[in-house]
């Protein structure tokens, strides 16, 4: 597999003219109905057609295709070829692929967030490989003058058993352009794959482990500026004054400009430029309240009391569920806001010319970041170019922008090409964080342990509907009553890996586990229960995929042996998110007295798998970090400053830490639903229920290591 290096659009073109003919096609990313078109190579490379993307097969066998959404990691370069590859029945060691710049006149959600792009470009991929083919057998097909049936396609070639004859595609590319695209082309059937779900290595791994620049970090332009910014080291404060004359006197330093609420030291090389930052002197005052962390604590206890909330979902008679119920189960459970900490701080290029602006690095949200820079400059977003760089870790903060309008706002001040870079301590304490939330449950059996009321109220700090009101649940029981209420806070926040559904779903699922002891029940038995009437006599609307569900609840019991290993305590969790399904079981044995947690049973629901060994790494990864995050991670504040400001304070899970994680796929054949998120959520649910029983201590805040149960765990 080849993989170009900051590559773009314009590259493609540059193939198109050195191929020197070939097949391309154009197809839709806005319209999956559309069928691709042939397009004549001399004008893509001339420039004078556009289309919405394309994919090539050259005179040289080599096939490429534009990739339009950012690579964080989540592997979409690698699986967007596999599924052209695919139907395409192409030799995988000749493709290609060149990371697309934005474009949204001719790119649809040009974005990675949400864990949508292979849903969203599933079967535009497919056709535009199915199509190709197809053409390629019709001019092999001519050419040997058969019939296109007696002809099938491998490895890269259109071969003609009958005779023994096999044409390769660079050979055929010529002759199939000159072709018509039929008006309906059949795709393969799953059976019948042979590239889409097996392992297939990263097209970018070679070139991350030997250094190569394809990350933001490594983007270098001759006689550009650096720039590093001092923002206010409190949320909640106001810049006063700005004495710079020290800073701007020290070697290697251009310029000390001030825009918004910050500083910026402008210089040649970053070390100059970190240096004369600390040398500035800077005054601010009081903006609005600067909030600590016993504060958050007391305002949450306040608006859960007597908050004014939004009803988000309200069934049946939840007031009568509840007076008549045999036993009533309660429980608060509390998350802390938390930084994104991905590998690569965030930077970012900007040069502001007169005639417009150029934009270079890592956004998970390119046109987000045109149009506000386009708001910041005044020109129109056509104006604008951004080029998108791979991204060394994303998790929802480089969805922001605040970054890239502070390159533009540094480049416009001071009429140069300038690059922003934030140090650690900067992106850990003036980001946008995970908020923090609290939930309040309360469950209603009646006397024969049926769930008869279930009652949720969320209180989030800025995080907008603090709860996930159609999710199971929701639809299983007949009294229901979801609510919710928001705090704002100067502290910032933002979308942060599986947005919400990060905390909720072991907060859900915890309290569910609460609930099924209540209720004398086997846990997993308990949900599979509430699935049938969600399934059978469902209370309102059901707007998850019951049948789903049950399938990775009950594929994670048969693979953990649930209930069955002596000496071995296990947890049990499930949740749907970003059109996904996902069951856990965690496992907790005694080792010296003290609960140790050693493995994770994952049974995942994610449609057809395309690279089997980048889905382990997704769900892997996800748990991962969902567990680490639950056991150890914690952002507190005083007076509005953050204590923690790099990862000697920020406690990562370690090494050593790591459970063994054992993933299964469920093979139901539906189109890919997302993989980037969904195995995140039930992590610290299905831990915490094994603690539990291990214990029989409940775990009810994260981070876990901060509760006395949970303290001289390691």
């Amino acid at each position: 597999m080849k993989t170009s290096e900051q590559t773009s659009r314009r590259d493609f073109m540059k193939i198109a003219a050195a191929a020197g003919g070939g097949l391309f096609l154009g197809f839709n990313w806005s319209n999956s109905s559309a069928l691709p078109v042939v397009v004549d190579a001399k004008k893509i490379a001339a420039g004078s057609i556009h289309f919405n993307s394309y994919l090539s097969i050259g005179t040289d066998n080599v096939i490429t295709i534009i990739s339009p959404n950012p690579e964080i990691g989540q592997g979409i370069k690698t699986a967007f070829p596999m599924i052209v590859a695919e139907e395409l029945d192409a030799d995988w060691k000749q493709v290609k692929t060149v990371q697309g710049n934005l474009d949204n006149n001719l790119f649809e959600r040009q974005v990675t967030g949400g864990s949508g792009a292979v849903p969203h470009s599933w079967e535009r991929l497919r056709k535009a490989g199915a199509t190709a083919r197809y053409l390629l057998i019709e001019a092999a097909a001519t050419t040997w003058k058969v019939a296109a049936t007696e002809c099938t396609t491998e490895n890269g070639k259109v071969l003609h058993k009958a005779s023994g004859k096999s044409l390769s595609y660079g050979e055929l590319a010529e002759a199939a352009s000159k072709l018509t695209v039929p008006k309906e082309i059949k795709l393969k059937n799953e059976k019948d794959f042979k590239l889409i779900g097996q392992s297939v290595r990263n097209v970018d791994n070679h070139n991350i482990a030997t250094g190569k620049p394809l990350f933001g970090l490594d983007f270098y332009r001759e006689g550009m500026l650096f720039a590093l910014i001092q923002r206010p080291k409190a949320f909640g404060l106001k810049l006063k004054s700005v004495d710079s004359a020290a800073a701007k006197a020290m070697p290697g330093i251009v310029d000390v400009v001030t825009f918004n609420n910050s500083v910026a030291v402008v210089g040649k090389s970053t070390w100059q430029v970190k240096k004369a930052k600390e040398a500035l002197k800077i005054e601010y005052e009081k903006a609005a309240d600067l909030e600590s962390t016993s504060d958050h604590n007391r305002i949450f206890q306040n608006l859960l009391d007597n908050g004014e909330a939004t009803v988000r979902r309200k069934n049946g008679d939840v007031d009568t569920a509840f007076k008549n119920a045999a036993k009533v189960i309660k429980a608060e459970y509390q998350c802390p806001f938390l930084p994104h900490s991905p590998l690569e701080p965030m930077n970012f290029f900007a040069h502001v010319r007169e005639d417009g602006v150029e934009l270079v690095g890592p956004t998970q949200r390119p046109d987000g970041a045109r149009a506000d820079v386009a708001k910041l400059t005044g020109f129109a977003p056509e104006k604008i170019t951004v080029e998108i760089t791979r991204q060394g870790g994303g998790f929802g903060r480089r969805l922001a922008s605040d970054f890239v309008v502070e390159a533009a706002s540094v480049s416009q001040l001071v009429k140069a090409p300038v690059k922003v870079i934030w140090t650690r301590e900067d992106d850990m304490t003036g980001g946008t964080y995970r908020p923090a939330v609290r939930y309040r449950f309360e469950a209603a059996l009646d006397k024969n342990g049926e769930l008869i009321g279930y009652k949720l109220r969320g209180v989030g700090m800025n995080s907008g509907n603090s709860t996930r009101e159609d999710n199971f649940p929701s639809g299983a029981v007949d009294n229901l009553l979801i609510d919710s209420v928001e705090h704002k806070s100067p502290i910032t926040t933002g979308p942060w890996r599986a947005p919400i559904t990060n905390f909720l779903a072991y907060a859900e699922q915890s309290f569910l586990d609460e609930v099924a002891e209540a209720a004398g029940k086997d846990p997993i038995e308990f949900r599979l229960a509430l699935l049938e009437k969600a399934k059978k006599a469902p209370a309102g609307d059901v707007k998850y995929d019951v049948d789903r569900m049950i399938s990775v609840i009950k594929l994670a019991a048969e693979k953990s042996n649930w209930g069955k290993k002596k000496g071995v305590h296990q947890g049990f969790s499930v949740y749907f998110s970003h059109r996904s399904y996902v069951a856990q079981v965690g496992e907790v044995v005694v080792e010296k007295g003290k609960p140790v947690l050693k493995n994770i049973i994952a049974a995942v629901d994610c449609g057809i798998v395309i690279n089997k060994s980048g889905s382990l790494q997704q769900v892997r990864g996800g748990v991962i970090d969902g567990v680490g995050h639950a056991m150890f991670g914690n952002m507190t504040f005083k007076n509005g400053t953050p204590d923690q400001s790099n990862f000697n304070g920020f406690r990562l899970i370690r090494m050593n830490e790591i459970p063994e994680v054992d993933v299964h796929f469920v093979d139901n054949g539906i189109s890919p639903t997302g993989l980037g998120e969904p195995a995140l959520p039930p992590a610290g649910g299905a831990v915490a229920n094994a603690f539990y029983k291990a214990t029989k201590q409940r775990l009810r805040n994260q981070p876990f290591i901060n509760e006395e149960a949970f303290k001289g765990i390691s």
